[in-house]
């Protein structure tokens, strides 16, 4: 008896100690976990394939269909929502996207790579999409309205931190190793069992900080068809949200840009100039993309929380979408100049990095005004899968449009898909004090 009591003592204990370190606690390393596979699967799977050959149309059409498990997310989103805890979703698949990323370590050196690569990347990308539903839902129910917005800007700055750990620091040492003399496939599998490390690590350290929330639990059920009607509801309610239509054009068509150069811009500065691309080392891609490409969309991540901290998302929404759109045209004076100084290409890179970063805070807190209320785990899962179909479908064709047109012609295309994203911007009704500091 008396054991059974300490043993609870200690669980309170520690129990209090999780709860007295804050978000700062959490926060920052929750959001590292839900961008390494994501950075993994959608950025450097394009730079891995490139190296090791694959035809642009075919990097674009495959790792586009990655987004899939993003996109249709929102069906088994009841699932993390109905059953067991968001902490223990959180930690299931931080160990299957760590087991992952070891099997594609382990299949990059055989002959069919791509198949048994892709194949892994699937598994990852599945378990990834369950980890967002997970976190993002724990994010909403251990923060209350205001500190969701103050910490906008810090989870999209460790997002981005870790997508410098990959996008820029995995390729960087995949490079260093290949110019050692590794082979390309040597040199990506080390960077690829060192991603599995990363996420080992960041399981261990979750399943101790990581806080019990009161409110994170299981929907009670009393059967079957309780559940089944459960499930039905949540997507039915979804749906019948006031204005409907609006919202799901913006979150289709305000990054539409994006979409076509997600998976162009590293091949575009691997390229050969007789290609029409920046002819950059796989070190060098590693560096403008993913280290001070990311450090700008860091920088313009913070600031845009900090921003909608003060004013409001209504007041910063028409400047944001513009900040999103407009530096997208650094890449026509890219691929139109072919500029050989390496300082111009990281400035133009961070300038429509820092951009985005910035401008997409905007799409993050109005995709968390849209979920407010019941069942918000598994609305903001559905408006994220939308948002991912919106990702997929146009990127899919990106390459091949590249190949036919050229980059210098292609570029110019980009520009003229930012007139989608300003359409659906004027279409939305945004509250004026969402988002805003309480006083």
């Amino acid at each position: 008896m008396s054991e059974s009591i300490e043993g609870q003592k200690e669980e309170t204990k520690g129990f209090r100690k999780r709860e007295a370190l804050g978000p700062w606690a959490w926060v920052p390393s929750l959001y590292v976990a839900e961008g390494l596979p994501y950075t993994l699967a959608v950025t450097v799977s394009v730079v891995l394939y490139k190296r090791l050959g694959v035809s642009n149309a075919d990097i674009a059409f495959y790792t586009s269909w990655l987004y899939l498990p993003w996109v249709i997310k929102p069906i088994w989103s009841p699932l993390v929502d109905l059953l067991r805890t968001k902490r223990y979703w959180i930690l299931f698949t931080e160990l299957l996207v760590g087991a992952s990323l070891a099997c594609i370590a382990l299949t990059i050196p055989t002959v069919r790579f791509f198949q048994y690569t892709l194949a892994f990347f699937w598994l990852m990308a599945f378990s990834s999409a369950t980890h967002d539903i997970a976190a993002d839902g724990y994010y909403m129910l251990a923060l209350r309205e205001d500190h969701q917005a103050a910490f906008a800007g810090v989870r999209s700055a460790f997002y981005r931190i870790i997508t410098i750990a990959t996008k820029g620091g995995l390729v960087v040492l995949a490079g260093v190793l290949e110019e050692r003399g590794h082979g390309i496939p040597r040199a990506w599998a080390i960077s690829l069992f060192v991603a599995a490390a990363a996420m080992g690590a960041l399981f261990l350290y979750h399943w101790v900080v990581l806080p019990f929330p009161a409110q994170d639990g299981p929907t009670r059920q009393k059967g079957l068809t309780s559940f089944r009607a459960e499930w039905v509801e949540v997507f039915r309610v979804f749906f019948k949200k006031r204005e409907i239509g609006r919202i799901l054009a913006f979150l289709l068509f305000y990054r539409f840009a994006e979409t076509q150069i997600v998976k162009i811009l590293a091949p575009f500065l691997l390229d050969g100039r007789e290609r029409g691309g920046l002819g950059l080392t796989t070190s060098e891609v590693g560096v403008v993309y993913g280290t001070v490409g990311v450090l700008a969309l860091l920088l313009g991540g913070l600031l845009g929380g900090y921003a909608i901290y003060k004013k409001g998302l209504r007041f910063w929404i028409w400047i944001m979408a513009c900040a999103v759109h407009l530096p997208n045209g650094v890449y026509v004076y890219l691929s139109q100049t072919q500029p050989t100084g390496f300082c111009v290409v990281n400035l133009c890179v961070a300038l429509e990095q820092f951009g985005y970063g910035f401008g997409f805070t905007a799409y993050t807190m109005f995709t968390i005004m849209i979920c407010e209320g019941k069942h918000k785990t598994v609305h903001y899962a559905i408006s994220t899968g939308i948002m991912a179909l919106g990702m997929m479908v146009p990127a899919m064709a990106s390459g091949w449009l590249q190949e036919q047109m050229g980059y210098s012609n292609y570029f110019l295309w980009v520009m003229v898909a930012t007139i989608p994203g300003f359409v659906v911007t004027g279409l939305v009704t945004i509250d004026r004090a969402f988002g805003k500091k309480r006083e």
